[in-house]
């Protein structure tokens, strides 16, 4: 446990000012005119002659270099001074303290929906003590963010008028990003939790409890005691991403939060707010994960420090093979009906043709098929995110046996938006697909070696590994044998649920711009294509985000559907089962 705490200071460190001196980079690394974008953020009218650049680079003091502005930055930020917006002159510590209280107001209604709707797939668990395939949970999780934030946005604010539909002004502004932001969150929180829930509920104790009469609730609340230790790290990293990753949502509801702010102040290469409020968002991160380690050594108590954990044995859900079988027909007929299509052919006298034998899905408002577009995008879209999601794995398993490392960088990297992240990344190599997968792989591993990292803590401090230890096993023995099947198995299954959510930050950064661009039949560009008149076609959006969230019921439903390495050998072998954690997807 010492060398997990030194060595994740250091860590924490060292990303930090690599990710704030990279933000610090980014007037150079786009390639424009730093002066020239100022001059546009500050006055659209006002013509950009050379004198008028030259002044604006005397007064930001851009001649000076990057590491001059750096220094400077970093120099004020120990007086407490985050400088001053070159775009509107004000002092940007009250623009970041704003921005973060609209955020941190927002998480929190947020985090709340979250959890209520993650009850949903876990209370059933309880009550009956068997757990699901969780297709709908995934399918929930996949559901587009900025996608139900337009919907509700229509249906609640604009066609029944129940409530505000932009703008920060009271509690009553709340509610629909709320919604928007927490059902996703929730339906991925309540599926860890659902999955790790049977195997806990079929220990001994559970049965001796019942036996002594317990209650029911009492029961419930030990059993979830006992799931939460290593999913703490998860619910931390959601709330963080509810603050620092709303940005589309904060965008179609105007809500003056932090992630839309910087979004801002990255398109105007506005820096010192840029990287006031990244340090903001990293800093929160950074509590936010001290916190989760503080309450995850509380739940687990002397035990971990003691070796003398007694680890749940595996019990992965198994799903019926009818499932997935039936949800990759759907796919894969969808997806073959649209490759035979032309996804290009405008046609503008069928604009927003509703679905017909000609269109089964519609055409788009250039008269394009959607059906062909949906098809020719997924090879993009899922097989990109395919990539990621096993990249992102193997970098999860390899940092994970390195706790402090792997939580020190998580916190970090976790931390950031995925949309400032494409921004950086757009930047240097400009938008595109190839631009937009880099930006997801450099923020898609965090949740998965943060996961790993809180498995090899538990089965290393296991008690039945020190038996290991005290008959002569090799540590190679331990790793080969014990640790690495007790971590890779839960957490492959947890790269699986998160292959959808891959998919959609792919689709986000599409849809914000700087991902594919048009023409490409990329499921990103045909949501943000689409959004504009989801009132009068709403199958154009419908038809990519049913796509997303058949793809999360397929990868959670197939990982169930597939019998585990361990489940075979205890078939052919009758050998009794090895103790190992059973709490991801």
């Amino acid at each position: 446990m010492k060398l997990t705490i030194s060595s994740a200071a250091p860590t924490r460190i060292v990303c930090l000012v690599a990710v704030l001196g990279t933000v610090g980079l980014l007037p150079w690394l786009s390639h424009r005119d730093p002066a020239l974008t100022v001059l546009r953020a500050r006055s659209a009218e006002q013509e950009a002659t050379e004198e008028a650049l030259s002044a604006i680079r005397a007064d930001l003091g851009l001649d000076a270099g990057p590491l001059a502005l750096l220094r400077s930055w970093a120099v004020g930020l120990l007086r407490g001074d985050l400088g001053t917006s070159w775009v509107s002159g004000t002092d940007v510590l009250p623009s970041v303290v704003a921005g973060l209280q609209v955020s941190l107001g927002l998480m929190g209604a947020a985090l709340g929906v979250a959890l209520v709707v993650a009850a949903a797939p876990a209370a059933p668990v309880l009550v009956r003590g068997r757990g699901s395939a969780g297709a709908f949970a995934a399918m929930l999780a996949a559901v587009p963010e900025f996608l139900l934030a337009t919907v509700a946005l229509l249906v609640c604010g604009v066609w029944l008028g129940w409530l505000p539909t932009a703008g920060w002004a009271g509690p009553e502004y709340l509610v629909l990003p709320a919604l928007a932001l927490g059902v996703p969150a929730g339906g991925l929180l309540g599926r860890l939790v659902a999955d790790a829930l049977p195997a806990v509920l079929d220990e001994r104790w559970v049965e001796l409890w019942r036996g002594a009469g317990v209650s029911r609730a009492r029961i419930a609340g030990a059993a979830l005691r006992r799931v939460l230790p290593p999913l703490v790290p998860q619910f931390g990293m959601v709330a963080v991403g509810l603050t620092g990753g709303a940005v589309a949502v904060e965008t179609v509801f105007a809500v003056p939060g932090i992630g839309r702010g910087a979004l801002g102040a990255a398109k105007s290469q506005d820096l010192p707010l840029l990287q006031g409020s990244v340090l903001a968002l990293l800093l929160l991160g950074l509590v936010t994960g001290a916190a989760a380690v503080g309450v995850r050594r509380r739940l687990l108590g002397p035990a971990l420090r003691d070796a003398g954990l007694t680890l749940p044995p595996s019990r992965p859900v198994r799903a019926h093979p009818a499932v997935p079988l039936t949800l990759a027909a759907v796919l894969l007929l969808t997806i073959g009906g649209g490759l035979l299509r032309d996804p290009y052919t405008v046609d503008t006298a069928a604009r927003l043709a509703a679905p017909s034998w000609a269109h089964p899905l519609g055409t788009d408002a250039l008269g394009r098929d959607v059906l062909a577009r949906l098809g020719h995008g997924a090879a993009s879209t899922v097989g990109t995110a395919a990539a990621i999601c096993a990249l992102s794995l193997l970098v999860a398993l390899a940092i994970g046996f390195l706790p402090g490392v792997a939580a020190g960088a998580a916190d970090i990297a976790n931390a950031l938006p995925p949309v400032l992240v494409g921004i950086l990344v757009v930047a240097a190599t400009g938008p595109g697909t190839a631009g937009a997968a880099l930006a997801v792989a450099l923020i898609s591993w965090p949740a998965l070696s943060a996961h790993a990292a809180a498995l090899v803590q538990e089965v290393r401090a296991s008690a039945f590994l020190t038996a290991q230890r005290a008959m002569g096993a090799t540590p190679l023995w331990i790793l080969t044998r014990h640790v690495l099947p007790s971590v890779a198995a839960p957490v492959a299954r947890h790269a699986l649920l998160r292959l959808p959510g891959i998919a959609l930050a792919l689709a986000s950064l599409g849809f914000l711009g700087l991902g594919a661009r048009p023409p490409t039949p990329e499921w990103g560009l045909l949501l943000d294509e689409s959004r504009a008149y989801v009132e009068r076609a709403p199958w154009a959006a419908l038809a990519p985000a049913v796509a997303l969230a058949l793809l999360a019921g397929l990868a959670v439903s197939g990982a169930a559907a597939l019998p585990g390495r361990g489940a075979k050998a205890r078939r052919t072998t009758g050998a009794a089962p090895r103790k190992e954690p059973s709490v991801a997807v």
